[in-house]
């Protein structure tokens, strides 16, 4: 096999209670790359033979043992001097949360030890009828009782499992009490604090009744060319060193030294989108954070940036003595979003999202969503079991939070996600959703690339699938203006295409800062041996992103879901920087679909055969 790979796939089918291994496949790996890719090829596989045997994409229950999970990592996984390179994609054919495809991402120890343990993905079919967990060590893989385990917290089962597993490089992946009990926004959460955060994947596994999988192993990922890789790797970290935002801004004060830069720019989504300025993000920002919370920074494996808050709450009704986080996003989501300007709060809430295993970013905006109906008066009373839902309440909004998880009381409806939640009490409109995945924490009516990217994202509202808040508002590689609708749509091609390479690769899309597709061609010409260009790459990204897109019409997604929730559309911004303006959606989505060879959101024939896509 190719340098950087390890050669082999895990494929698990917890129905039929067997194991076995496949090799990688060095063409589909040169077109898909791995992770993300990869992944998203295998699932394409699998909708093919459910359709020869009749069974219907649409009839597929994402809770349901048709639904396929896969754990990838990529060539760049794993590799000392590789950048950033402690992550690992998940997919499934469906989320619970959305019904289109399942996609999230995380970081930490547990792709680079996967691969130390020899194999590069796993792909989970199946559902057992017992708990159990997925054991695998220097090459072999076991199935084990985890009914010891079912009920336990995300802390508890990596305790326990590193306890048992006495190898080196042991790090596992689980998930906790909202796993289990199916809510739709449940994660997967690996190294305590690291989460495969979107898309409710954490739902699918606990339908499984697969608490948790557990990796060790001391293989090395080889590299073809390692005297060429060196002189890249030395010139990429140089330029990571010397850029502002990887190796200075984000190492100092982490994702939060956001919050007052996007609340200056007036696009800090505040009241459940209400508007896009927080008269108290000062109280929530990095800065704060660092002064009152923080311990010290904790990096992934591999990676120079060290984005990471170990943070200590250590007195008061929010007390936590040790954690990790808050994020940029958790903050807006848990804080922003809902009002919540008690960052010890905010903290202790993120604190739970990661011990039970939730997204903070569906969860905060769906307890904000329920704010709103509530404070409008679309929620009866008694429906509330006592849990005061408004804007600004610290002590609901962490209440809630445990309630989410084990679907106690109102949380049961929580549980559901904004979407279905707002649905239920008769205004859709009030959730602040694109094809039901909540958006993160960018108002696009005051950056309207952002606004494109969110509409066309094919798991949802989504900005990793295109950070063009990178242009828009921080001024790299350029300064655009970010109220313009002019060129928004090649900038969104552009990055959702080099963020596919990137999530393929898989490593941390915070390196993109100061690398660009040049540098990847090179990195990964020097690792795996082949040839790559600038164009290449980028091909690769394009054509990744356009067979996920043949993945969800098959789901049942087109233009149609293309969208925006109305407020963004409709509702001029109050205040603030980008005071007055709404998102000329349809504008740029012309153009963008010209771009992209799509007609109503779905890619031509013509567009295929370019990139190469078989069907």
């Amino acid at each position: 096999m190719t340098g950087g790979f390890m050669g082999r796939i895990l494929k698990v089918d917890l129905t039929a209670e067997t194991i076995k291994s496949e090799p990688v496949d060095e063409e589909v790996a040169k077109k898909y790359l791995g992770g993300k890719g990869y992944a998203t090829y295998l699932l394409y596989r699998y909708l093919k033979e459910y359709k020869r045997k009749g069974i219907s994409p649409a009839d597929i229950d994402p809770l349901g043992p048709e639904n396929v999970l896969i754990f990838a990592t990529g060539p760049g996984t794993g590799i000392p001097g590789f950048p950033s390179s402690g992550r690992y994609h998940v997919m499934a054919l469906k989320s619970p949360l959305t019904g289109s495809i399942g996609s999230g991402n995380s970081g930490g120890e547990w792709g680079p030890f996967l691969k130390f343990a020899g194999f590069d993905m796993v792909v989970i079919e199946g559902a057992s009828d017992t708990p159990v967990y997925l054991e695998i060590v220097n090459g072999e893989a076991e199935l084990k009782g985890a009914e010891d385990l079912w009920g336990k917290n995300t802390f508890d089962t990596n305790r326990i499992l590193k306890e048992r597993v006495k190898g080196k490089n042991v790090s596992v992946t689980c998930i906790g009490p909202a796993g289990e009990n199916l809510v739709y926004m449940a994660c997967i959460i690996n190294d305590e604090h690291r989460a495969v955060g979107r898309t409710g994947l954490g739902a699918v596994m606990g339908s499984k009744k697969l608490k948790a999988i557990v990796v060790s192993g001391e293989e090395k990922v080889p590299i073809a060319d390692p005297e060429r890789f060196r002189e890249v790797s030395r010139k990429c970290l140089d330029k990571m060193r010397k850029n502002s935002v990887t190796g200075e801004g984000l190492p100092t004060y982490g994702t939060a030294i956001l919050v007052n830069v996007i609340n200056n720019a007036g696009i800090l989504p505040y009241k459940n989108w209400q508007t896009g300025v927080n008269p108290d993000a000062e109280n929530i920002s990095g800065e704060t954070l660092a002064d009152k919370y923080l311990t010290r920074r904790r990096a992934c494996w591999g990676c120079t940036i060290g984005c990471g808050r170990v943070t200590s709450v250590k007195t008061g009704p929010f007390q936590i003595l040790s954690s990790e986080g808050p994020e940029y996003e958790s903050i807006w989501a848990l804080g922003s979003s809902a009002a919540v300007k008690e960052l010890d709060a905010i903290v202790k809430a993120n604190h739970y999202c990661d011990e039970l295993g939730m997204d903070p970013i569906s969860l905060g905006s769906t307890i904000a969503a329920a704010m709103e109906l509530n404070e409008k008066g679309y929620i009866p009373e008694e429906e509330l079991q006592g849990l005061d839902l408004k804007f600004g309440n610290a002590a609901a909004l962490v209440e809630a939070v445990w309630r989410t998880a084990y679907k106690a009381g109102f949380g049961k409806f929580l549980a559901l996600g904004s979407r279905k939640l707002c649905e239920l009490y008769g205004h859709p409109e009030l959730s602040m959703s694109v094809k039901g995945l909540e958006m993160p924490a960018y108002d696009p009516r005051g950056a309207k690339g952002i606004g494109l990217t969110y509409a066309t994202a094919n798991r949802g509202g989504c900005h990793v699938t295109g950070y063009t808040i990178s242009p828009e508002i921080l001024g790299i590689p350029e300064k655009i203006d970010p109220l313009t609708t002019e060129g928004k749509a090649k900038w969104s091609k552009t990055f959702q295409d080099f963020t596919c390479v990137v999530n393929s690769t898989v490593n941390c899309l915070f390196v993109t800062f100061a690398l660009d597709a040049k540098d990847y061609a090179e990195l990964l010409s020097a690792v795996t041996g082949w040839s790559l260009t600038e164009d290449d790459v980028m091909k690769i990204g394009e054509r990744i992103y356009n067979l996920e897109r043949v993945i969800i019409n098959e789901l049942g997604f087109d233009g149609k879901d293309d969208t925006l929730p109305q407020r963004l559309l409709k509702e001029a911004m109050p205040e603030g920087a980008a005071k007055g303006q709404v998102v000329e959606l349809e504008v740029m989505k012309e153009e963008y679909y010209k771009l992209r060879g799509w007609v109503n959101g779905k890619p031509t024939p013509e567009k295929l055969k370019e990139l190469e896509i078989e069907l």
